[in-house]
C-alpha cells in the first residue's frame, strides 16, 4: 500500500483531541503504535472502521477508537472510515440492512417510502429493529472481514511488484556491466563502468615517470 498517499491525507493527533467523542481517550491518541501504517495496522484497521460503521448505534467513533486500541490498528484510519456512514448515505445502507435481516429472518420487508431518510428509519425503529439489528451486524461482519482481508492481499500485492521491479533493475545493471565479448580479463573495465566513470578507466591517473607537460614545471 503506498504509504505516502495514506499519511498525506492522515490528520493530525490534535484534530482528533478536539473531537469530544474521543476525549476519554486522552493521551492515547498520540500513542506511536495507534499511527504506524504497516499491512497488519492498516487492515485492522479497516475491519474496526467498516464494523462500526455499519451498526444503527451512537458512537461510532468512540467504538471505532477503542477497536483500534485493541486491535493495535491505525487510529485515525479507524475513525474516518466511520464515515462512511453520514447523513447522506445512512438512510440507504441502514434499510439495506434492514433488508438483509428480514430476509434472514424470513420475514416480511416493509416497503421504503418514496424519500428515504433517517426520519422514516427513526419512526418503524420498533417495528424493524429486530431485523434491522440482525442485518447490521452481519453486513458489520461480513465487510470488515472483506475489507481487512482485501488490504491484505493489496499489502502484498504491492511488496511483490517492489521486490521484482528492484530484481529487474538489479539484473538490468549486471546486463550493462557484463561485456559484449566476454568476460573481463584480469585488470580490465567493462563498458558499463567506463560509462558511469564518465569515459575514463577507473584507476588511471597521472604518471609519476611521464614527462611534465607545457603546464607543468618550473618557469
Amino acid at each position: 500500500m503506498p504509504r505516502r498517499l495514506l499519511q498525506r491525507y492522515l490528520p493530525h493527533p490534535d484534530t482528533l483531541r478536539r473531537q469530544r467523542s474521543l476525549r476519554f481517550m486522552g493521551q492515547l491518541i498520540g500513542n506511536p503504535t495507534l499511527w504506524m501504517l504497516s499491512r497488519r495496522s492498516v487492515a485492522n484497521a479497516f475491519f474496526a472502521g467498516l464494523f462500526c460503521a455499519l451498526l444503527p448505534i451512537p458512537g461510532q467513533m468512540a467504538l471505532a477508537a477503542l477497536g483500534a486500541w485493541l486491535l493495535r490498528a491505525n487510529l485515525p484510519l479507524s475513525v474516518g472510515l466511520v464515515w462512511i456512514t453520514n447523513p447522506l448515505t445512512m438512510p440507504v445502507i441502514f434499510y439495506g440492512n434492514y433488508r438483509l435481516g428480514a430476509w434472514l429472518l424470513d420475514s416480511p420487508a416493509q416497503a421504503a417510502p418514496e424519500a428515504l431518510s433517517t426520519h422514516w428509519v427513526a419512526e418503524q425503529m420498533l417495528d424493524i429493529l429486530p431485523a434491522l439489528a440482525l442485518g447490521s451486524l452481519v453486513a458489520a461482519v461480513v465487510c470488515g472481514i472483506s475489507g481487512s482481508l482485501i488490504i491484505r492481499l493489496l499489502w502484498r500485492w504491492q511488496v511483490v511488484r517492489s521486490w521484482k521491479r528492484r530484481a529487474a533493475r538489479r539484473r538490468q545493471l549486471r546486463r550493462e556491466d557484463r561485456p559484449a565479448d566476454g568476460p573481463v580479463p584480469k585488470g580490465g573495465v567493462s563498458r558499463g563502468m567506463l560509462r558511469r566513470s564518465g569515459g575514463r578507466r577507473p584507476g588511471a591517473g597521472h604518471d609519476p615517470d611521464a614527462p611534465p607537460g607545457p603546464d607543468h614545471g618550473s618557469r
